[in-house]
């Protein structure tokens, strides 16, 4: 196989970063920087962003692609392999028709509202064995990586907690950009009172405790806090003052907690509708020792650190002791490339996904790992509607997940 021929559905936001003016934050830039693929169709339902797209692919070099309103051309016009970008609402339907029409797909992240949505992708898979793969590009990134690989490598002991979060200021995302460039978030947050967006941080949970792999969530159960930050953003700010008086079902903070068959707790957070820095919050407590994503710490027994005195501030970045565990897409990847997609992590994972399809090799994030991050939307609503009660967690590889080895996203190093 020559260049891959890729299609890419949804050219919002994610898709070909249309109205940012940090262009890094698009997929379009990091498959335009990758030698290997063309870009040969487009998609999406508003013009002007076809046009924006079309642009910057003939800019770098590539002849003009093929463009579209309606996704399904895009399938039958004879393309390696699609990546959809498309609102969390479409996510779904549209890797259901690839997977019909056999065509490689990798989906962008967010949760789902429907756990039939997942038994829908299951179906699909184990019936035409289409290659899928969910884009969680958190599962590629720097810190959450060398998280694991401390825990591969017996560092941190047996796990027994994870914590996540999503904090993340999107006031004006949720609102200006939603009345003026119609991003999906704005309905989500009038119409939903969930953990909307689970995924950056349970994917690397999901990785490293090997869910679906050996050990699966067996019930969690979620609450959230009164709604307030986005009514008091409209009042304060008359760009978006036809949204004043809006009932916003959507708490500002929810948390989650999962229970693991194995015995892990995972905690998960949601703040994305009050003044904060962002932060991701990654930790993973074992027996042994403790990483800190907020802090950049890493703590292990016996190792660099003075645990009769136990202070912050001693710990503080301390996880640059340890690069020596980072796997060679982290120690070796340059300048140019952490300069695109948050910070190199798209890059990466774009690149494993190519990959993946040109080898024909199984995918670092599967159909059943998928599955097991977005359901958690649409579970953490039910326990939230019911007052908190704990909700099962389908396990959607059908007993399967025993028999299936740990894989992770990229060989990870081993030390002696």
């Amino acid at each position: 196989m020559d260049r891959l021929k890729i299609g890419l559905i949804g050219l919002g936001q994610r898709g070909a970063a249309y109205g940012m003016v940090d262009g890094s934050i698009g997929l379009l830039g990091n498959i335009l920087n990758n030698s290997e693929v063309l870009v040969t169709a487009i998609c999406d339902g508003y013009k002007e962003r076809l046009a924006f797209a079309a642009e910057k692919i003939v800019a770098a070099g590539q002849n003009k692609p093929f463009e579209t309103t309606d996704y399904k051309e895009v399938l039958n016009f004879g393309v390696d392999a699609v990546i959809v970008c498309t609102s969390w609402a479409s996510h779904v339907e549209v890797a259901l028709a690839a997977m019909e029409k056999g065509i490689p797909v990798g989906i962008e992240v967010g949760g789902t509202h429907n756990t039939c949505d997942m038994e829908k992708l299951v179906a699909a898979y184990e019936r035409t064995k289409t290659p899928f793969m969910f884009l969680e590009n958190c599962c590629y990134n720097k810190d959450e990586l060398l998280a694991t690989s401390l825990a591969r490598n017996g560092k941190l002991g047996e796990i027994c907690y994870c914590h996540g979060a999503y904090c993340h200021d999107l006031r004006n995302e949720i609102t200006e950009v939603g009345l003026k460039r119609g991003h999906y978030r704005l309905e989500e947050y009038k119409n939903h009172n969930c953990e909307n967006y689970p995924t950056h941080e349970l994917g690397p949970i999901v990785k490293l405790l090997g869910i679906t792999r050996g050990n699966k969530f067996t019930r969690l159960t979620a609450m959230a806090s009164k709604a307030r930050g986005l009514e008091e953003y409209v009042n304060a700010h008359e760009e978006v003052a036809e949204l004043k008086g809006t009932k916003w079902k959507q708490g500002d903070v929810v948390t989650t907690m999962i229970e693991c068959e194995n015995g892990e707790l995972i905690t998960l957070k949601l703040d994305t509708s009050l003044p904060r820095l962002y932060d991701r919050e990654i930790t993973v407590s074992g027996t042994k020792g403790y990483y800190n994503q907020t802090l950049r710490a890493v703590v292990i027994d016996g190792d660099k650190f003075n645990h009769d005195k136990n202070v912050i501030q001693d710990s503080l970045n301390s996880q640059d002791d340890y690069s020596e565990y980072l796997p060679e897409d982290w120690k070796n990847i340059t300048e140019e490339q952490l300069k695109t997609g948050h910070g190199g992590m798209d890059y990466i994972m774009l690149k494993h996904f190519f990959r993946a399809v040109k080898n024909k090799e199984d995918m670092p994030i599967d159909v059943y790992e998928a599955c097991a991050m977005m359901c958690v939307t649409a579970l953490s609503e039910q326990s939230i509607e019911s007052g908190g009660k704990p909700v099962a967690v389908p396990d959607f590889t059908n007993g399967k997940y025993r028999e299936r080895k740990i894989v992770d996203v990229m060989p990870l190093s081993k030390i002696d």
